[in-house]
């Protein structure tokens, strides 16, 4: 389709209709990501805090779309950091996402970046060393890591030397994926040995989740009864236990269900949002 063509279509359609004001502002509302308490997470956390008490590290894995990012990063938040005046900020909890391809300047760089010091110019050996002073500067006990398995396999070292040379526990987060690069090299297995499986839900676990997420997420005018057997089997078929689809098609269909002038998610839109995710 040419311009022309593409312009004379949007013109018969006319302009995209424009929220009423309080529909945007629950659609602004819903596309907020609160941190929701669940089971597993509280489970996590208590694994978590006993390895950064320990001082041991360990590594998280599961597959995607099970939370594991959303859990990891609410325990930094419960980890608060604090500022005193002329002191440099004491971080106790430091969670990063690496790049692709992720050697140790990017690891130091993107360390460096999430405690707000600058990157600058310098050798691997002098920009490791920086970060080496400013993790210890900041008071950090636990370093947790994710998309790990995107590590150059020489990279691991690197990673390694930090609980050696500081004694902060290092937390590795990834797919099965980590799994398999980490027990090449026996020396980072047996670093990281430990391990915590974050899965997916079923059964009164995924209900229990799916009312959780109704009654703190959603927060509709209307209770949708989304953890009646009719709305738990569409959820369950198009989310197969993960959290992260589950919360994706749930805020999608309650945004649907507002623009059709609905206080609750009805049978008809779930069905409908949730067949868009085969």
């Amino acid at each position: 389709m040419t311009n022309q063509e593409a312009q004379a279509v949007a013109k018969e359609l006319g302009d995209i209709p424009v929220n009423q004001e309080k529909i945007q502002a629950e659609i602004q509302r819903l596309n907020r990501k609160p941190f929701v308490q669940l089971e597993q997470v509280k489970i996590l956390h208590d694994w978590l805090e006993g390895k950064r008490q320990s001082r041991q590290s360990g590594r998280v894995v599961g597959e995607s779309r099970t939370g594991k990012t959303m859990g990891c990063n609410a325990y930094r938040l419960r980890n608060k950091p604090l500022q005193q005046p002329g002191q440099p900020p004491t971080v106790p909890v430091v969670y990063i996402q690496i790049p692709q391809e992720c050697g140790a300047k990017e690891l130091f760089g993107v360390i460096l970046e999430h405690l707000k010091y600058q990157v600058v110019k310098g050798t691997i050996a002098e920009i490791r060393d920086r970060t080496m002073r400013v993790l210890k500067g900041c008071g950090v006990e636990m370093l947790i890591i994710d998309e790990a398995d995107r590590f150059k396999p020489k990279t691991f070292a690197e990673v390694r030397d930090i609980f050696d040379r500081l004694e902060i526990p290092v937390i590795l987060v990834g797919t099965d994926r980590l799994d398999a690069v980490i027990k090449r090299d026996e020396q980072v297995y047996n670093r990281f040995r430990s391990s915590h499986r974050f899965g997916k839900l079923s059964g009164e676990e995924f209900k229990r989740t799916v009312d959780v997420w109704e009654k703190m997420v959603l927060q509709l005018p209307v209770a949708s009864n989304l953890s009646s057997n009719a709305m738990l089997k569409i959820l369950g078929q198009a989310t197969g236990g993960y959290v992260g689809l589950l919360d994706m098609i749930l805020r999608e269909a309650a945004i649907r269900a507002l623009k059709k002038g609905l206080s609750r998610i009805d049978l008809d839109t779930l069905k409908e949002v949730a067949g868009e995710y085969k």
